[in-house]
């Protein structure tokens, strides 16, 4: 299971708690009706503005873009403070709101713990990685996948008393895990709304070749103070498509950061055993 460590001058959990749904109702936000007029002109200059009409656009279509391209391979870096920090590589499945991949703690002396872990919109659960164990399958089956299996057929194998399931707390890794699995969309959202609740653009970044917009998210109440930006950032690229999500949070200088690096195609999602009775 990934450690926990309480990093100095952390926010409560209680107040993270609540910041943390605020967050999330950045990300799940419906159409709203009117709005306010969105910049049609671009500056030249690479200096934080309101987004464009055809920014606001782009933005919008980015979460119904990658719920149409799912399932998605995924990165997901949380710092949790103490020199402690966790990688997740996985998959998630936006139709199902699951995802499934391989975590990896590493501590300021080096690796600390690994394994499997599952997550949907209510939890997740950890189990123990078979990669580099030296055996086939998982502990308890039969007929298992072997030590190179990709995570998601390791996991469909692993019996329900395999997996150690909690549900989320406001921890780097969970509240990570946890806008990660809502980012997706079957609808695009309201550019005008997305504009008039705050997004701006924040420069250009070229990711693997190519182009991407930089944007601050909407601000949902409660998630940045007044005039404050959106502890969100995505990059966006001409067509809509989503590449990078961070998540700043309170208390750690170092934000959440959620790649996304193509369709997986052959994935397929195990069902949730791990948070069934």
């Amino acid at each position: 299971m990934p450690r926990k460590t309480k990093a100095e001058g952390r926010a409560p959990r209680r107040g993270r708690a609540g910041w943390l749904k605020a967050v999330i109702a950045i990300v799940v936000c419906g159409a709203a009706a009117g709005g306010v007029a969105v910049y049609r002109t671009v500056s030249d200059e690479a200096v934080e503005r309101p987004v464009t009409t055809d920014e606001a656009g782009r933005l919008a279509l980015s979460r119904l873009n990658l719920y149409q391209a799912s399932p998605v391979a995924v990165t997901l870096t949380a710092d949790e403070g103490g020199g402690v920090s966790i990688r997740v590589d996985g998959v998630v499945d936006y139709r199902t709101h699951r995802g499934v991949g391989r975590y990896r703690t590493t501590g300021a002396s080096g690796p600390m713990d690994h394994g499997l872990i599952v997550w949907d919109t209510g939890g997740l659960g950890l189990a123990p990685d078979q990669a580099g164990s030296g055996t086939t399958g998982s502990p308890g089956s039969t007929g298992g996948p072997g030590t190179d299996a990709p995570a998601w057929q390791q996991a469909e194998h692993i019996p329900r008393q395999g997996w150690s399931p909690r549900t989320y707390t406001a921890d780097p890794l969970d509240a990570g895990l946890n806008l990660l699995v809502q980012l997706g969309a079957d609808r695009p959202d309201n550019p005008l709304l997305l504009a008039q609740s705050g997004a701006r653009w924040l420069g250009r970044d070229r990711i693997d070749g190519r182009d991407h917009d930089r944007f601050a998210g909407p601000r949902a109440q409660g998630s940045a103070p007044d005039g404050a930006r959106s502890p969100l950032t995505y990059w966006v690229d001409g067509d809509g498509g989503l590449r990078r999500v961070t998540m700043r949070m309170p208390g750690l200088g170092t934000p959440t950061t959620v790649e996304f690096t193509g369709r997986q195609a052959d994935a397929k999602l195990p069902e949730a055993p791990w948070l069934t009775g």
